[in-house]
């Protein structure tokens, strides 16, 4: 599949190297669509009013991932001069908020019949299986 994601990573002057240009797309797709999916699950939370107090983990754990999914997107994104240490550090933490993110939806999507949180818990887990993949490539 040809993202446009993928077509950027292709026409730049300096492509990354320490990465498999798939991957490298999958993941960036993968974290932006992560964020884009965690924030309306939040706010999707923050609407179940009946609920609300026993949501309040589920909705900071929906947007620190959203955040760091947003940010892990960025900084790959930036292939000139990448730093393989940066790299790694982020990615690492995009693979513990997608993991806590996910654990948390998963329980409130099967005990709360919340379908929202069913699909966070699906897109975090696509995003932490696409880091995970790309961290295992950054060089040591």
């Amino acid at each position: 599949m040809h993202t446009q994601i993928s077509k950027m990573l292709q026409t730049h002057p300096q492509p990354q190297t320490a990465f498999d240009p798939t991957a490298l797309a999958a993941c960036l797709d993968a974290c932006l669509e992560c964020s884009a999916v965690c924030t309306a699950c939040a706010d999707a939370c923050l609407g179940e009013q009946e609920h609300l107090a026993h949501l309040v983990r589920c909705i900071r754990l929906n947007l620190d991932c959203a955040d760091i999914c947003a940010a892990t997107g960025r900084v790959l994104g930036r292939l000139t001069e990448a730093d393989q240490d940066v790299l790694r550090a982020q990615l690492q933490a995009c693979v513990v908020a997608c993991r806590a993110c996910g654990d948390e939806c998963t329980q409130h999507a099967q005990h709360m019949n919340m379908a929202h949180c069913a699909v966070c818990a699906d897109s975090c887990r696509r995003c932490e299986e696409a880091c995970t993949r790309l961290l295992g490539s950054v060089s040591a």
